[in-house]
């Protein structure tokens, strides 16, 4: 167990808690008084040993107790609303002991799938004071969607809001739907309970019994870039604790005010607009908006002063398309997680805010595994160095050896807190996560001497093109320097030659045309920054596919490619297939051949 550090005027104090919460609490507080201090964070930070815990009960209720700081403010089309720590803890026991009149009971499994509003906040308090397992779920998904995560999550109650109370009518049969908002009966569907009920059920919780760190809690759905989502289960131990490295990562401060832009249902939501920030006991804002706009997220930050500030990297290549000095003053902390950020993005902010982008790596799966944190030394394009707690390996994917380059791996002899217990119902594909002694990322990295990590992609991702390894995100960071790339995502296109070559489909930026005179100048940009055998041979102009979650699905671009080469080859013309609309090559330019 981590020493407990001495409390300072940021570190607030608690009443008497159980052992378990006390080691959390002192492992908590060592990390704040190191937060500029890697070497020894890393070199004496111990997860804190737990047996009993309860995260809503044992943390949250604890430092909510006559706080009336912000601990919940939305701001959006709907207005601009706050609650306190203490308002939350006492609507929370109001709706867990409204729940448990409905029958939900320790072990039962709930999806919940709101949006931005505070009930969501709620009900993610009250399942976990009650024991029962929250399924988080995007509102995006459609009916058969939400029908299938309620039968492979095995779930017997849903919450959701009226909006979209179409989508309750294809759930199982004993299913329970609850629905926020719903003022009407008719606005309900049979069998339906009404959430607002809530406000009649008595404050105090008491909870049925301990609960134990190792019980489950909650069961992600992964978002599926490459194949059939896996049901990740989480412990009251894994995410909860787990996420001070989160908490590190972001360098967040008691009292802090954190805006982090990540879409209800997925898990990085649950990182930095739940645990992160409140094991930090910091204010979490959210910017609640039904499409994005740059400015008007400026505006926020800078009326709701915003100390530090999450976003995934399409986020950050949007807001630097937009005029960054709107925002007058800056958040003291920025960080970008979901897929790796491209170095100008980093350069662009810097050189508008004066603040540096910092680049975490952590997956559903985990919490934060490797990360640039607060006080180090940053070199353009390394993810970082892994954060207090994880101890991360490169193993080479074809012998199995340790060294400086291969997948990304952590150590299970020093297993972190913040690992998966496993994949819900599937102990082959644990198992095979969980080989050899290490937990698989199927992420490829290259450590420097220095012990920074740098990304080069997903196993899946990487190809070979002339018998030369070629990292698409490599070639990605080329390409968006270019003023004219919003987006951009490169996979391999079947050669007759070179077996494949690079082939880069592109989102163009506001004021570009997608036409020839556009994709040579990305072309040339490209060539005169890469190797000759990693050079961009083909362009595309296109829409990106997307996960769910937002996340490129470079296996759909791949097949693409593949079923073009396919075709072709049926036509007894390999190497000559019609080409698809919007697509160019370096061929097609004279500047360009050879």
């Amino acid at each position: 167990m981590a020493p407990r550090a001495d409390q300072d005027t940021e570190e607030a104090t608690l009443p008497a808690a159980n052992e378990s919460t006390e080691a959390f609490r002192a492992a908590r507080d060592f990390l704040l008084r190191h937060r500029d201090d890697y070497d020894t964070a890393y070199r004496d930070f111990r997860w804190p040993r737990v047996d009993r815990f309860n995260w809503a009960l044992d943390w949250f209720d604890a430092i909510a107790r006559d706080n009336d700081r912000t601990a919940l403010r939305i701001v959006g089309a709907g207005g601009d609303r706050s609650w306190s720590f203490a308002e939350l803890a006492a609507r929370s026991g109001q709706v867990a002991n409204w729940l448990r009149g409905l029958g939900v009971a320790r072990g039962d499994r709930l999806v919940l799938m709101l949006g931005n509003r505070v009930e969501l906040w709620e009900t993610l308090l009250a399942a976990m004071k009650l024991g029962a397992v929250v399924v988080p779920a995007t509102t995006l998904l459609g009916p058969g969607d939400l029908r299938s995560r309620v039968v492979r999550g095995g779930a017997r109650y849903v919450v959701a809001a009226e909006s979209d109370a179409d989508k309750l009518a294809e759930l199982p049969p004993g299913t329970v739907p609850i629905v926020v908002g719903a003022d009407t009966p008719g606005s309900r569907p049979p069998g339906a309970r009404r959430y607002e009920e809530s406000h009649a059920a008595a404050t105090a919780f008491v909870p049925d019994g301990p609960t134990a760190a190792s019980d489950t809690l909650l069961l992600y759905f992964t978002s599926g870039t490459t194949a059939q989502p896996k049901l990740v289960e989480h412990t009251h131990a894994s995410y909860p604790i787990g996420h001070l490295s989160t908490m590190y990562w972001i360098g967040l401060r008691p009292g802090d005010v954190h805006l982090n832009i990540s879409s209800p249902g997925w898990a990085k939501h649950a990182w930095s607009n739940v645990f992160a920030p409140w094991n930090a006991e910091a204010t979490v804002l959210v910017h609640d908006y039904a499409r994005f706009d740059a400015a008007a997220l400026m505006e926020v930050m800078g009326r709701s002063g915003v100390t530090t500030f999450c976003a995934p990297p399409t986020v950050w290549r949007m807001l630097i398309q937009s005029d960054l000095g709107r925002l007058a003053t800056a958040p003291r902390e920025a960080v970008a997680a979901g897929e790796p950020l491209n170095p100008e993005v980093i350069e662009r902010v810097r050189a508008a805010w004066g603040v540096t982008v910092r680049d975490g790596f952590g997956q559903t799966e985990t919490t934060v595994q490797v990360a640039n944190t607060p006080g180090q030394h940053l070199v353009p394009g390394s993810m970082g160095r892994p954060v207090p707690g994880y101890a991360v390996e490169l193993v080479d994917p074809a012998t199995g050896e340790v060294g400086d380059e291969g997948e990304i791996c952590l150590d299970l002899s020093r297993r972190p807190l913040g690992l998966m217990a496993g994949y819900l119902g599937e102990e082959e594909r644990t198992a095979e996560a969980l080989r050899g002694g290490y937990y698989h990322t199927g992420d490829l990295g290259t450590r420097d001497a220095d012990g920074r990590i740098t990304y080069v992609g997903r196993a899946d991702d990487v190809f070979k093109a002339s018998d030369y390894r070629i990292s698409p995100f490599e070639l990605e960071s080329v390409l968006l320097e270019h003023e004219a790339v919003a987006e951009a995502a490169v996979v391999p296109a079947p050669d007759p030659l070179r077996l494949a070559v690079p082939k880069a489909y592109v989102v163009p930026a506001a004021g570009w045309e997608p036409d020839a005179a556009t994709a040579e100048e990305i072309l040339r940009h490209a060539r005169q920054r890469l190797a000759p055998y990693k050079r961009v041979r083909r362009l595309e102009f296109a829409e990106l596919p997307k996960t769910i979650s937002g996340k490129i699905r470079r296996v759909e671009l791949r097949e693409l490619a593949r079923r073009a080469a396919a075709a072709a080859e049926a036509d007894g013309a390999p190497g000559a297939e019609p080409r698809p609309a919007g697509e160019f090559r370096d061929g097609d330019f004279p500047s360009l051949r050879g």
